[in-house]
């Protein structure tokens, strides 16, 4: 579910019209509507305002019901959200990826361990003898 859907369905959960919600923003039913419908790219400070009017975490709006990666960046004036669906066809393979990479590390970590045991013990024949 898309922030555009759950903010619609927590308004649908109050009870409350589009133009009421619109009103309570301060925006057009028109303007309102485009966010519910997805058609418009959210800024921070109208989501802010959408979650205090739904007296409703922004956080928890952004994660409700997933498991997303969510990373703000703010620079001055300028916000933005990123989030990343980790089901995502594309870091599901990158995750495959790097646990392989990760298990093969594991591998030569455990050669490079068994190599030095083995130079140990040639190192301590040598100095006995």
């Amino acid at each position: 579910m898309n922030v555009n859907e759950k903010i619609r369905f927590l308004r649908e959960a109050r009870g409350w019209s589009q133009e009421e919600m619109a009103e309570r923003v301060g925006l057009s039913v028109h303007g309102y509507s485009k966010i519910e419908r997805g058609e418009t790219q959210l800024n921070i400070s109208r989501l802010r305002q959408i979650c205090e009017v739904l007296n409703y975490d922004m956080l928890e709006l952004m994660t409700l019901g997933e498991k997303n990666v969510i990373y703000f960046q703010e620079s001055g004036n300028n916000h933005s959200i990123n989030i990343i669906n980790p089901t995502s066809e594309n870091l599901v393979s990158e995750i495959a990826q790097l646990k392989q990479t990760i298990s093969h590390q594991a591998e030569i970590i455990e050669m490079q361990k068994a190599q030095i045991e083995t130079l140990n013990a040639l190192i301590a024949s040598m100095k006995s003898a």
